[in-house]
Protein backbone atom coordinates (compact mmCIF):
# COMPACT_ATOMS: atom_id res chain seq x y z
CA UNK A 1 0.00 0.00 0.00
CA UNK A 2 0.91 3.52 -0.93
CA UNK A 3 1.24 6.33 1.32
CA UNK A 4 0.18 10.03 0.03
CA UNK A 5 1.21 12.30 2.71
CA UNK A 6 -0.01 16.06 2.45
CA UNK A 7 1.72 19.05 4.36
CA UNK A 8 -0.07 22.05 5.92
CA UNK A 9 -0.43 25.86 5.06
CA UNK A 10 2.36 27.48 4.29
CA UNK A 11 4.67 24.78 4.79
CA UNK A 12 6.54 22.41 1.90
CA UNK A 13 6.83 18.57 1.86
CA UNK A 14 10.37 18.96 3.47
CA UNK A 15 8.29 19.39 6.57
CA UNK A 16 7.08 15.86 6.54
CA UNK A 17 10.73 14.38 5.65
CA UNK A 18 11.07 12.45 9.10
CA UNK A 19 7.63 11.10 9.37
CA UNK A 20 8.13 9.69 5.77
CA UNK A 21 11.28 8.50 6.73
CA UNK A 22 9.85 6.80 9.55
CA UNK A 23 7.05 5.51 7.59
CA UNK A 24 9.61 3.82 4.94
CA UNK A 25 11.43 2.37 8.01
CA UNK A 26 8.24 1.06 8.32
CA UNK A 27 7.67 -1.06 5.22
CA UNK A 28 5.42 1.77 3.68
CA UNK A 29 6.02 2.97 0.14
CA UNK A 30 5.25 6.57 -0.12
CA UNK A 31 4.93 9.96 -2.04
CA UNK A 32 4.48 13.80 -1.42
CA UNK A 33 1.94 16.06 -2.73
CA UNK A 34 3.33 19.66 -3.00
CA UNK A 35 1.28 22.84 -3.22
CA UNK A 36 1.40 26.74 -2.88
CA UNK A 37 -1.50 28.58 -1.59
CA UNK A 38 0.12 31.75 -2.91
CA UNK A 39 0.47 30.11 -6.42
CA UNK A 40 -2.97 27.99 -6.38
CA UNK A 41 -6.21 28.68 -5.53
CA UNK A 42 -7.74 25.82 -3.39
CA UNK A 43 -9.96 24.38 -6.13
CA UNK A 44 -6.91 24.13 -8.39
CA UNK A 45 -4.91 22.57 -5.50
CA UNK A 46 -8.11 19.54 -4.90
CA UNK A 47 -8.24 19.67 -8.99
CA UNK A 48 -4.57 18.30 -9.09
CA UNK A 49 -5.02 16.19 -5.59
CA UNK A 50 -8.01 14.17 -7.19
CA UNK A 51 -5.80 13.51 -10.62
CA UNK A 52 -3.25 12.32 -8.15
CA UNK A 53 -5.44 10.27 -6.24
CA UNK A 54 -7.54 8.51 -8.99
CA UNK A 55 -3.87 7.49 -10.42
CA UNK A 56 -2.53 6.03 -7.68
CA UNK A 57 -6.06 4.73 -6.57
CA UNK A 58 -5.91 2.65 -10.34
CA UNK A 59 -2.49 0.94 -9.48
CA UNK A 60 -2.75 -0.08 -5.72
CA UNK A 61 -4.51 0.56 -2.54
CA UNK A 62 -3.18 3.49 -0.89
CA UNK A 63 -3.65 5.60 2.25
CA UNK A 64 -3.25 9.63 2.96
CA UNK A 65 -0.97 11.19 6.21
CA UNK A 66 -2.49 15.04 5.93
CA UNK A 67 -1.54 17.52 8.38
CA UNK A 68 -3.57 20.56 9.03
CA UNK A 69 -4.79 21.88 5.85
CA UNK A 70 -3.80 18.89 3.67
CA UNK A 71 -7.04 17.15 5.53
CA UNK A 72 -9.50 19.66 4.07
CA UNK A 73 -7.63 19.04 1.06
CA UNK A 74 -8.13 15.54 1.16
CA UNK A 75 -11.78 15.61 2.03
CA UNK A 76 -12.98 17.77 -1.01
CA UNK A 77 -10.49 15.71 -3.66
CA UNK A 78 -12.17 12.57 -1.88
CA UNK A 79 -15.60 14.14 -2.43
CA UNK A 80 -15.02 14.22 -6.22
CA UNK A 81 -12.78 10.71 -6.60
CA UNK A 82 -13.65 8.44 -9.14
CA UNK A 83 -11.97 5.54 -8.12
CA UNK A 84 -11.54 3.69 -5.18
CA UNK A 85 -10.86 5.72 -1.68
CA UNK A 86 -7.99 5.29 0.62
CA UNK A 87 -7.84 2.34 3.04
CA UNK A 88 -7.16 4.69 6.21
CA UNK A 89 -6.24 8.21 6.23
CA UNK A 90 -4.57 10.03 9.23
CA UNK A 91 -5.32 13.59 9.92
CA UNK A 92 -2.40 15.56 12.02
CA UNK A 93 -4.07 18.78 13.92
CA UNK A 94 -7.00 19.06 10.80
CA UNK A 95 -9.09 21.96 11.47
CA UNK A 96 -12.39 19.99 10.41
CA UNK A 97 -14.46 22.59 11.98
CA UNK A 98 -13.52 26.49 11.37
CA UNK A 99 -10.06 27.11 13.40
CA UNK A 100 -11.16 30.73 15.28
CA UNK A 101 -8.00 31.62 14.61
CA UNK A 102 -8.49 32.14 10.54
CA UNK A 103 -11.13 34.25 11.03
CA UNK A 104 -8.80 36.99 12.93
CA UNK A 105 -5.50 35.81 10.41
CA UNK A 106 -7.53 36.28 7.10
CA UNK A 107 -8.21 40.21 8.29
CA UNK A 108 -4.26 40.42 7.80
CA UNK A 109 -3.84 41.76 4.24
CA UNK A 110 0.18 39.65 4.25
CA UNK A 111 -2.06 36.36 5.24
CA UNK A 112 -4.70 37.43 2.54
CA UNK A 113 -2.09 37.46 -0.34
CA UNK A 114 -0.08 34.45 0.67
CA UNK A 115 -2.62 32.04 1.84
CA UNK A 116 -4.93 33.25 -1.07
CA UNK A 117 -8.35 31.34 -1.28
CA UNK A 118 -7.10 28.65 0.85
CA UNK A 119 -7.05 31.46 4.19
CA UNK A 120 -10.11 32.73 3.08
CA UNK A 121 -11.68 29.50 2.92
CA UNK A 122 -10.17 28.95 6.35
CA UNK A 123 -12.80 31.61 7.75
CA UNK A 124 -15.78 31.03 6.15
CA UNK A 125 -17.98 28.48 7.85
CA UNK A 126 -20.19 28.46 4.81
CA UNK A 127 -17.49 26.24 3.45
CA UNK A 128 -17.26 23.99 6.20
CA UNK A 129 -20.98 23.74 5.69
CA UNK A 130 -20.34 22.14 2.21
CA UNK A 131 -17.05 19.84 3.26
CA UNK A 132 -17.52 16.28 2.00
CA UNK A 133 -17.53 13.95 4.89
CA UNK A 134 -15.38 11.23 5.02
CA UNK A 135 -16.27 7.74 4.18
CA UNK A 136 -13.01 5.81 4.56
CA UNK A 137 -11.57 4.77 8.13
CA UNK A 138 -9.71 7.98 9.40
CA UNK A 139 -7.56 8.86 12.95
CA UNK A 140 -7.40 12.09 13.95
CA UNK A 141 -4.42 13.14 16.21
CA UNK A 142 -4.23 16.21 18.02
CA UNK A 143 -1.99 18.69 19.96
CA UNK A 144 -2.82 20.22 23.36
CA UNK A 145 0.59 22.62 24.24
CA UNK A 146 -1.27 25.70 22.89
CA UNK A 147 -1.47 28.65 25.45
CA UNK A 148 -4.66 28.50 27.77
CA UNK A 149 -5.53 31.04 30.22
CA UNK A 150 -6.59 34.95 30.14
CA UNK A 151 -4.18 35.92 27.63
CA UNK A 152 -5.20 33.15 24.75
CA UNK A 153 -7.29 33.50 22.06
CA UNK A 154 -8.26 30.20 22.78
CA UNK A 155 -9.38 30.66 26.56
CA UNK A 156 -9.47 27.91 28.58
CA UNK A 157 -9.96 25.49 25.49
CA UNK A 158 -7.48 22.93 24.86
CA UNK A 159 -5.60 23.73 21.92
CA UNK A 160 -2.11 23.50 19.64
CA UNK A 161 -0.91 27.39 19.43
CA UNK A 162 -3.20 27.14 16.39
CA UNK A 163 -5.80 24.40 16.43
CA UNK A 164 -8.56 24.08 19.71
CA UNK A 165 -9.19 20.49 20.14
CA UNK A 166 -12.38 20.93 19.65
CA UNK A 167 -11.94 22.33 16.01
CA UNK A 168 -10.47 18.78 14.98
CA UNK A 169 -13.64 16.65 15.60
CA UNK A 170 -15.23 15.52 12.29
CA UNK A 171 -18.05 14.06 14.40
CA UNK A 172 -18.79 14.13 18.08
CA UNK A 173 -18.61 10.21 18.23
CA UNK A 174 -14.83 10.57 17.15
CA UNK A 175 -12.12 9.09 19.84
CA UNK A 176 -9.20 11.83 19.12
CA UNK A 177 -5.45 11.25 20.33
CA UNK A 178 -3.64 14.13 21.62
CA UNK A 179 -0.46 14.59 22.53
CA UNK A 180 1.38 17.70 24.25
CA UNK A 181 2.79 19.15 20.87
CA UNK A 182 2.61 22.34 19.21
CA UNK A 183 0.59 22.41 15.69
CA UNK A 184 3.22 23.39 13.04
CA UNK A 185 6.18 21.02 14.22
CA UNK A 186 3.71 17.97 15.49
CA UNK A 187 4.52 15.69 13.02
CA UNK A 188 8.56 15.16 13.82
CA UNK A 189 7.34 14.14 17.40
CA UNK A 190 8.59 10.20 17.88
CA UNK A 191 5.55 9.68 19.74
CA UNK A 192 3.16 11.10 16.69
CA UNK A 193 4.94 9.20 14.05
CA UNK A 194 4.36 5.86 16.17
CA UNK A 195 1.35 6.53 16.38
CA UNK A 196 0.61 7.11 12.90
CA UNK A 197 2.67 3.57 12.16
CA UNK A 198 0.32 1.60 14.27
CA UNK A 199 -2.92 3.36 12.44
CA UNK A 200 -1.91 1.61 9.20
CA UNK A 201 -0.82 -1.39 11.19
CA UNK A 202 -4.19 -1.51 12.06
CA UNK A 203 -2.88 -1.28 16.09
CA UNK A 204 -5.36 2.15 16.70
Amino acid sequence: MKLLLIHGLSRSPFSLFTLERRLQQAGWTTEQFAYAAVLESYDQIVERLRSRLETIADREPYGIVAHSLGGLLTRSALGKIRSALPKQIVMLGTPNRQPRLATFANQIPLFQWWTGQCGANLADPAFFDKLPPLTSSYTIIAGTSGLRGAWSPFGTDVNDGIVALNETYLSSRDRVITFPVYHTFMMNDQRIQETVVQAFDGRV
